[in-house]
Parts: C-alpha cells; structure tokens; sequence
C-alpha cells in the first residue's frame, strides 16, 4: 500500500476544508468533518486501499485495516498540517457539534472507564482459564492434570494467585480509570480503592462504633458500581477543596480532607446502597439468562450485531465485569455476553467470505478476503461496514447465523470464565468443559 497515495485520495475526497481533527484507532481514520454532504463518497469507493466508510458519533470514519493505518495517519498529519489527537481528545471535539444524549453519554461515560482495564481483565480471566484446564477433572480423563502430575501443582498455585488478584483488587483498577474519567487524582483514587478492599476489614469487629452509629466493614473486592460512584465524590470534593482552601494549605489538606470524607461516605452510604444495586443488576442478569436460556440466548445473537451498530456495545464491558467476577467468586453463570458476541463477530465474518465467493469485482473480492479475516478474531468493523450493510442481505443472513448459532450455544450451557478476543481464538476464555461445542457453534 501507498501510505502517502492512500492520505491524498482520503483527502481529497472528504475536501481539505471540510476536515477539521483526525485521529485513528486499530483499523480506522477517524475525522470530523465541518459537512459530511460534502464527501466524495464514490471516489473513496473507487479506492481499492480504502475498506469502507461509515458514520458515527459526529465522526466520518475510514477503514484502512490494521498495519496500514498509522501509517496513513501520519502521512495525513503531513499533507494537511492537523494537530495529531488521540481518539478521546477526537471524541471531545466531535461532541462539541453534537446535541447532548444521555443514553450516549452514559454510555461513554463506562466506555471510558472500563474499556482502558479490559487487558487486566483479560490477562486475569485467561489466567483462570489456563488454572481451570489444569485442574478440572474430566478433560483428559477422569482426574485433572494437577492430579496425575502433582509436580505443577506448585506452577496451577501461583497462576490461581496471579489469576484472581486482577478481580479482587478490581475497585483499585476501576478507581484509577474512573479518577482520570471524571478528574481526580489517580493516585487518591487508587488509595480510595485500596481502602474499598483493604485485608483488615471485618478482620477485628464486623463493625465501627462511629457516634453512635454501627458502620459495617465490608470488603469490596469484585465491586465495580461502588467505587465508581466513591471516585466520583473524591472528584467532586477534591476540585470545590482546590477553589476553597488557600495554596499555603491546599497541597496538604485536599487530599487529607478528600479521601476522609470519601472514605466515610463510602462505608455510610455509598457502598451499601450500591453494593446492593450492583448484586440485584448481577442477580437479574442471570436471572434473565437462566429464564430464558437458549430462546433468550439466540434472540441477543440476532440482535448483536445491530447493537454494535448503534454503539450501545460498549456499555457490555461493564456487565460482562460483574458476571466474570461473580464466576470468579464462585457465583453466578460466566460471561454469556463474550459468547453471543463471538458468534456475531464470526457469523459477519463467514458472510463476509461468502461475498468473496460471489463477487467479480476485483476490489470487494480483496476487501471482503481480508475483512473476513480480521473478523475470525473479533474486529468486524471492515466486515460489517465494508461488505455486508454495503450490500445489506449478508448482513442479514449474519444475524440468522448468530441467532441460531447463540441459540445453540444456551442450549449447551456454553459461558466464558474470562473475557477476551470474541472470535474463534476466544476459545481460551471458553470454561474448559464447553471449549468442544463452543468451537462447533
């Protein structure tokens, strides 16, 4: 590919007047644009580097296919002089000619702060999958690795260890991620954290006798909704202390002032209540996949692939957080989400190989070659927005291929101990026991 070649016809074609800020992610030349009307839609089309287009979010997005993509980036910073932004400062600025949605910007709002900890997440969950391959009976015989080679048995300890401490010490993740979201700072946000989840709580009394009051010392390890709500507060408190208190005190005083009255608010009133909402939203959750089971399961995998569309996936981080922790404190059904997404993600991919097949076009046939390979992995959008909605009925036939392909996978009772790359090669976040049929699903 012609780096240089590919940025001048991109260009070109959405008008070097019209382009206001840049930035790019894996795949894709993300742009905000002054007129999206005003793009050459059939010159980018035409280009046979260019993978396909789509709009979303106040961004014109442009997919050049990994590898290629930063390349093309920089020669576009060159040839148009833009200030280099990252996608987060990109998204700030597409807000700013958007009307305010709520449901978006909530949205974002756990965007944000859980997708930045997905590869602690990931590290810990196939962690546990390695341990759980080791020790689960009934895979190679009716003892467990661990069993008929006690030698490694030291080696599954130390992986168990490093497997579940991702999970436990999860609210110190969540509240640095979330101290950076909403502006506080990421180190008093961790220590709000470390407090949530410190050893010695209930260790010597359940309770503090506090004026009166009986303050329960719980632990908040595997929590997610309760320390977000806690680094909020710190945010809150440590900016009004900053306008408040003069610089001769304030570098000594906002934080002492912050974390205290964070800290106390969180044990009051913070945590309980929303440790209470967190387990009803993890109970219903599986309440739901449970009642439903395989019905439920193929109605989601027929939907997925729409819900991607419309950006409301990236809420799912959040849910599929609290059931992979619930699993790893030795409650609830996995991760089912990571399945359904799976199966979408490889079901676009198959309709995608199946356009190669039957175009002539020179160009779609690569385009559709190499979409359907990214998208065996999990990286759809090539797939999605460069083939099937382009000629809509693989599209479709992608969402039957899910639907029955989740369906089956609930009739199997197929869930993911860890969350991870939702394609073929997540059968390594796949509960050991349903790695056969998940492969066959």
């Amino acid at each position: 590919m012609d780096h240089k070649k590919v940025a001048k016809n991109v260009v070109d074609a959405v008008g070097r007047d019209n382009l206001i800020a840049a930035a790019h992610c894996a795949t894709r030349l993300r742009l905000v644009l002054k007129d999206d009307k005003k793009v050459n839609q059939a010159a980018l089309d035409a280009d046979p580097d260019v993978k396909g287009t789509f709009k979303t979010n106040g961004q014109y997005q442009v997919i050049i296919g990994p590898g290629d993509v930063n390349n093309v980036y920089d020669e576009l910073i060159k040839d148009t002089g833009l200030k280099e932004l990252s996608t987060d400062d990109l998204k700030k600025v597409a807000e700013q000619g958007q009307k305010f949605n709520p449901v978006m910007a909530f949205i974002k709002l756990l965007s944000d702060i859980f997708v930045p900890i997905i590869p602690a997440l990931v590290a810990g969950g196939l962690l546990m999958a390695l341990n759980n391959f080791l020790t689960q009976p009934g895979l190679f015989g009716p003892k467990s690795i661990v069993s008929t080679s006690p030698v490694i048995k030291g080696l599954s300890d130390m992986i168990q260890l490093m497997s579940a401490a991702p999970f436990i010490f999860m609210p110190i993740l969540v509240a640095i991620s979330a101290s950076k979201r909403f502006g506080a700072n990421r180190f008093l946000g961790a220590a709000i954290g470390m407090i949530m989840t410190s050893p010695d709580l209930g260790k010597t009394a359940k309770y503090w006798d506090i004026f009166g009051m009986h303050v329960a010392q719980t632990n908040y390890a595997y929590q997610v909704i309760p320390v977000i709500a806690a680094v909020w507060v710190l945010a809150f408190l440590e900016k009004r202390f900053h306008k408040l208190l003069p610089a001769a005190v304030d570098f000594t005083f906002t934080p002492l002032l912050s974390v205290m009255i964070t800290g106390f608010l969180t044990f009051t009133v913070i945590g309980p209540v929303l440790k209470t909402a967190s387990d009803m939203l993890t109970n219903g959750i599986v309440w739901l996949y449970d009642t439903t089971s395989f019905v439920g399961m193929g109605i989601f995998g027929l939907t997925y692939s729409a819900i991607v569309m419309t950006g409301l996936h990236q809420s799912f981080p959040a849910i599929e957080t609290q059931l992979v922790t619930a699993f790893a404190n030795g409650h609830g059904a996995g991760d089912f989400i990571f399945v359904v997404a799976s199966m979408a993600n490889v079901a676009q991919g198959a309709a995608t190989f199946a356009i190669y097949f039957l175009t002539k076009d020179k160009k779609m046939k690569g385009l559709s070659s190499s979409a359907g390979v990214s998208a065996l992995p999990g990286i759809t959008e090539p797939a999605l927005f460069g083939v099937n909605l382009k000629y809509k009925f693989p599209f479709f036939c992608a969402l039957i291929g899910s639907g029955v392909a989740a369906a089956f996978a609930g009739l199997m009772h197929i869930i993911a101990a860890s969350m991870g790359a939702a394609g073929f090669i997540g059968f390594l976040s796949i509960y050991p026991k349903s790695i056969p049929m998940y492969v066959v699903a």
